[in-house]
């Protein structure tokens, strides 16, 4: 089955305030009761509203891994997240140029730090390849104008390697959007806010969580 992502988030830019009120750690705990394969934690202050606080809740309430959702640019801030207890921690490929993504994935490995490196296009991808990623987001949404597209996904799953874990990212609304993602090769789904703004969380997950994996959706 495909894994899902299940992201704790109280805001973003494009959709302003989702749920304010929403607890790291009882939305977390919720969520792997429904199934979720991880949790992804926004800690971003200004545009999302989230904490490092809210990465060591969930990380103290759950057993699955935390993935720590920023805009990490610089080794200290991959060193803070081991710290605090991510399992993973994102790299976004355009946010940094690619001498210093290649640095960023070396002190991954070194602290034993999951690296999930976001690409929106095919050369992003090549070069996430070329130093050494092996779990890889596709980015439905451009960062710049905040629009997303879903056939970004539908273009780059497939030709990510089957040796790596893909991971489809952003505008995931309901079943079927799961569901066009597997088709396509998807070996997880980070799903924000659908469940961040869901009354019940945990029947929410739990609804995605039966889709088939494709991996030979693939092409190598």
């Amino acid at each position: 089955m495909v894994g899902i992502i299940a992201e704790v988030k109280r805001s973003s830019p494009s959709k302003g305030a989702i749920n304010k009120d929403l607890n790291a750690a009882d939305q977390a705990l919720a969520y792997e009761r429904g199934g979720a394969a991880a949790i992804s934690v926004l800690t971003e202050p200004t545009r999302f509203e989230g904490s490092n606080q809210d990465l060591q809740a969930v990380r103290s309430t759950v057993g699955i891994p935390v993935l720590k959702k920023d805009f990490h640019v610089d080794r200290l801030q991959l060193l803070e997240a081991k710290v605090l207890g991510s399992s993973a921690a994102l790299v976004i490929v355009r946010a940094v140029p690619p001498q210093r993504l290649a640095e960023l994935m070396l002190v991954g490995r070194e602290i034993e730090l999951e690296i999930l490196v976001e690409v929106r296009d095919e050369r992003e991808l090549a070069l996430a390849l070329s130093v050494g990623a092996r779990l890889i987001g596709v980015n439905n949404r451009d960062l710049e104008t905040l629009v997303i597209d879903a056939s970004t996904a539908d273009r780059v799953l497939p030709l990510i390697p089957r040796s790596c874990c893909a991971v489809a990212e952003s505008g995931f609304e309901d079943r079927a959007d799961i569901e066009r993602a597997a088709s396509n090769g998807a070996d997880a789904i980070l799903v924000g806010s659908l469940l961040s703004r869901s009354a019940d969380p945990e029947a929410t997950v739990h609804s995605l969580t039966t889709v088939t994996r494709i991996p030979h959706a693939r092409q190598n």
